[in-house]
């Protein structure tokens, strides 16, 4: 590892329609790490994202839609000087179980925008994936519609537990 601080953005969309939908899971994610550490987001102008810094990590919330996210986690890579093996980008995941969370280094973007956004502007796959699993849209319910819901009553109890358990990982991959 290097001496780069790590880079944790969780993705998700901008503006109060859009809380506590599926697709702004990752925002939850950083926000619980904040929370944990008392720390405060703020507007960080030169990448258009809004970040907390702490001690050898920095907390990021792009503030542009999920599928252009990449341009403003290159503008926090390139300002900090972050290398991509020093970036976790939690994100909501289809095709995982609702509740089940994954991180992982490189691999596929499974049709997630945000993260293929992430990987063309980075250059690389090689970052991790801190995905969040929302399950898949029941019947025939179109995935970008789903994604774009709220959770419901009975999962959002769950939404806290999810994003601890996410903050668990990231603070255990912190660690080596």
């Amino acid at each position: 590892m290097n001496d780069s601080p790590l880079l944790v953005v969780g993705l998700g969309n901008p503006g109060s329609k859009y809380v506590g939908t599926r697709h702004n899971i990752g925002f939850e994610v950083v926000e619980e790490l904040a929370s944990r550490n008392y720390a405060s987001f703020s507007v960080h102008k030169r990448s258009n994202t809004e970040i907390a810094q702490l001690p050898g990590m920095i907390l990021a919330k792009p503030r542009s839609f999920m599928n252009l996210s990449g341009t403003p986690i290159r503008a926090l890579c390139d300002f900090f000087k972050i290398p991509p093996e020093s970036i976790i980008v939690a994100h909501d995941e289809l095709e995982q179980d609702f509740g089940v969370i994954k991180l992982r280094k490189g691999g596929g973007d499974h049709g997630h925008n945000g993260l293929k956004s992430t990987t063309k502007s980075l250059g690389t796959k090689e970052y991790f994936k801190l995905s969040v699993g929302i399950g898949r849209p029941p019947g025939r319910m179109d995935p970008a519609s789903y994604v774009l819901k709220p959770f419901s009553k009975q999962e959002l109890a769950d939404i806290p537990i999810m994003a601890a358990d996410a903050a668990d990982l990231v603070e255990k991959h912190l660690k080596g």
